[in-house]
C-alpha cells in the first residue's frame, strides 16, 4: 500500500538525515583507521629499534598493547566495510513499536548493520537485533520479542518497506509482508544474477524461525522446492555470528554440493557484513583423509555411472550405499578387533622382553577405549618410554616389533579387501571383482565413503575442535553413513541441516524422512518449510538456474 504525500515528505527528509550521518561516520572512521594504523606502525618500529633497552617484561607488555590496538583497528575496519556496503541504500524497512509499559512509540529503521549518532542514539538497527524480529514475525497488532533483558510485549503499529537507490527514495510501502507484496515481486523480478543475494528485506515468518533459533543445538530442516533453504542457511550463519559470543567465520563450515555452488553463494555473507566461512565438499574432505589412494571420485561422476552400469553392478553399488552395509561393517570390525592379538613375546633386547599376555592385556583392557591402531601407538610409546627412561627415539622400532608379534594388519586397504571376502558381506563377490575396485589408483565415490568409515573406526577420525557450527546444504543427497562420519569428525559442533527428500539426485539412496537424522544428531529439532516462493516467471528461471548448478 502506497503512503500519503505527507508521509513521503517525512520519509525523504529522514533518508537525507540518515545519509548525512552515515557519510560523516564513514569519513571519520576512515580517517581514524588510517591514523591509528600509521601510529601502530610507528610504535612497532620504536619497540623494535629500542628492544635492547627493554627487559623481557616490558617487551611482553608492549606486544600485548600492540595486539590489543591491532585488534581494535581490525574491528574498526570491519565496521567501516559494513557502512560502505549500505552507503546509498542505508535501510530497507521500518516498524513502529509501542511497549505496553511505555507511553511513547518507538520508530525502528532496519538495516544490514547498526548506526548511531554522536549522542549514541540508535539511528539504524541491525536486522539481527531482537526487536527487529517483529518485522519478520508479526502482522500489525499485539506482538512480543525476547532480548537479553527478558521478554517484551507491546503493539506493532506499522510495518513499512523501502526501495532506495543512491540515497533516492524510489518506493515506500505499508503492508503485511507476504510473497504477493508488490515490493517483494519487484525485488525478485530484478534480482536475477549469477550469484545469490541476501534476502533480509523479504525473509518470511517460517524462515525467520529457523534463522533465529538459539534454543536447539541442531536443526534439521525439510523444505519444499522454492522455500529458500539455502538463503535461510546463510542468513542463519549471519545471525549466529551476530548473536553468539566467541563465534567467528573460521568456526563455521559449510558443506556445499560442489565448488561451483560455493562460488554461487559467495556474495551473501559479505553483503550481510560478515566474512565468508570455511567451505568444502564432502568429497574434498574425504580425499584429504584418504592418503592410501591418489584421489576419490566426485559425486557428479558417481551419479553419471549409474546410467552405464549393468544391473548386477548397480546392485553392488546400492549395497555399498545402503544402511545395511553399515551394520555389516560394524560387525566385521568388531570381530576383527576382538580377534586381533599378540601371538608371541616381544623382544627388543635380551633384557627388554614383554610377554604376549602382557601385550594382550594392554591391547584389550588398558587401552580398549581407543581405536585398534591407536592402541598400538599407545603401547609402542609406553614400552619405549619404560625401557628408555622416557625417551621416545625408538618408538618406530617398537611399532615394527609389535606388528611382527601380532596377527593384525595396519594396512587399511587389505582390511577393506578382506571385508568383501568375509561372511559379513551380504553380496558374494569373486576375487577379481574385489581386486578391481580395491586396487584402483582412484577410489570410487561409494568405496570412498566405506573406506573412510573403516579407517576412522580403526585409526580414529580427525577431530575438528575449531569448528563450532556445521551447515549441510542439499541434505537429501547424503546417505546415513556420511552423516555418521560427519558427526564423529565434528562431535562438539552444532548442525544446521537443510534439504528436500523430493529433490534427491542420488539414484542409489533415498531418505524416507530427514527426521530420521535425529537418531544421529541428538538434541535436534526437526522443522518443515512448507511454503514455496516460486510464484513468478523470474523465480522459476532463478530456480532452474540453481538446479543446473547443482547438477554440474
Amino acid at each position: 500500500m502506497s503512503i500519503s504525500k505527507e508521509d513521503e515528505l517525512i520519509e525523504k527528509k529522514h533518508l537525507k538525515d540518515v545519509s548525512l550521518v552515515l557519510d560523516k561516520q564513514i569519513k571519520e572512521l576512515g580517517s581514524a583507521v588510517r591514523i591509528n594504523s600509521l601510529d601502530l606502525v610507528e610504535f612497532k618500529k620504536l619497540v623494535w629499534q629500542d628492544s635492547s633497552s627493554f627487559d623481557s617484561g616490558d617487551i611482553v607488555q608492549a606486544k600485548a598493547s600492540t595486539d590489543v590496538e591491532e585488534n581494535r583497528i581490525i574491528q574498526k575496519e570491519k565496521y567501516l566495510r559494513k557502512l560502505l556496503r549500505i552507503e546509498g541504500k542505508p535501510y530497507f524497512a521500518s516498524i513502529i513499536y509501542k511497549d505496553n509499559l511505555e507511553e511513547e512509540n518507538e520508530v525502528i529503521y532496519i538495516s544490514t548493520t547498526y548506526l548511531k549518532d554522536e549522542n549514541d542514539n540508535n539511528i539504524l538497527y541491525d536486522w539481527r537485533s531482537p526487536i527487529c524480529s517483529l518485522f519478520y514475525d508479526y502482522e500489525v497488532g499485539p506482538c512480543s520479542f525476547c532480548a537479553p533483558g527478558g521478554k517484551f510485549e507491546g503493539q506493532l503499529k506499522r510495518k513499512r518497506q523501502y526501495k532506495i537507490e543512491d540515497n533516492y527514495l524510489v518506493g515506500v510501502f505499508d503492508n503485511s509482508l507476504n510473497i504477493d507484496d508488490d515490493l517483494l515481486q519487484e525485488i525478485l523480478a530484478t534480482s536475477s544474477s549469477d550469484r545469490m543475494k541476501n534476502i533480509v528485506n523479504t525473509i518470511q515468518q517460517e524462515q525467520n524461525k529457523v534463522i533465529r533459533n538459539l534454543e536447539d543445538k541442531n536443526l534439521i530442516v525439510q523444505g519444499i522446492a522454492g522455500s529458500g533453504k539455502t538463503s535461510v542457511a546463510l542468513h542463519r550463519i549471519a545471525f549466529l555470528l551476530y548473536r553468539l559470543e566467541h563465534l567467528n567465520s573460521n568456526n563455521i563450515l559449510i558443506f556445499s554440493p560442489n565448488n561451483i555452488f560455493t562460488d554461487y553463494i559467495s556474495n551473501v555473507l559479505p553483503e550481510l557484513g560478515e566474512d565468508n566461512t570455511l567451505e568444502t565438499t564432502f568429497n574434498d574432505y574425504i580425499s584429504f583423509f584418504i592418503d592410501e589412494y591418489d584421489g576419490v571420485e566426485n559425486f557428479s561422476d558417481f551419479i553419471s555411472r549409474y546410467y552405464s552400469y549393468e544391473e548386477s553392478h548397480i546392485q553392488l553399488v546400492k549395497y555399498k550405499q545402503s544402511d545395511e552395509i553399515i551394520d555389516d561393517i560394524d560387525a566385521y570390525l568388531k570381530f576383527y578387533v576382538t580377534h586381533s592379538r599378540f601371538v608371541k613375546d616381544l623382544k627388543e633386547r635380551d633384557d627388554h622382553i614383554v610377554t604376549s599376555e602382557e601385550l594382550n592385556h594392554l591391547l584389550h583392557y588398558k587401552y580398549d577405549k581407543l581405536p585398534l591402531l591407536e592402541r598400538i601407538d599407545e603401547i609402542s610409546e609406553k614400552l619405549c618410554s619404560n625401557f628408555y627412561k622416557g625417551s621416545l627415539k625408538k618408538i618406530k622400532t617398537f611399532k615394527k616389533l609389535l606388528k611382527e608379534c601380532s596377527n593384525y594388519s595396519d594396512d587399511i586397504k587389505e582390511i577393506y579387501r578382506h571385508f568383501f571376502m568375509s561372511k559379513f558381506c551380504k553380496i558374494k563377490l569373486d576375487q577379481k571383482t574385489i581386486d578391481s575396485f580395491v586396487d584402483k589408483k582412484e577410489l570410487s565415490y561409494e568405496d570412498g565413503l566405506l573406506f573412510t568409515y573403516m579407517k576412522g573406526i580403526l585409526k580414529g577420525f580427525t577431530y575438528e575442535a575449531n569448528i563450532k557450527q556445521v551447515v549441510i546444504d542439499e541434505a537429501q543427497d547424503y546417505n546415513k553413513l556420511q552423516y555418521i562420519i560427519i558427526s564423529k569428525i565434528f562431535k562438539k559442533a552444532s548442525f544446521t541441516i537443510l534439504g528436500d527428500i523430493n529433490q534427491n539426485i542420488n539414484p542409489y539412496y533415498h531418505h524416507k524422512s530427514l527426521k530420521d537424522l535425529e537418531k544421529i544428531f541428538i538434541d535436534s529439532k526437526y522443522i518443515e518449510l512448507l511454503k514455496t516462493y516460486r510464484s513468478s516467471p523470474q523465480i522459476i528461471e532463478y530456480t532452474n538456474k540453481k538446479e543446473e548448478i547443482l547438477l554440474i
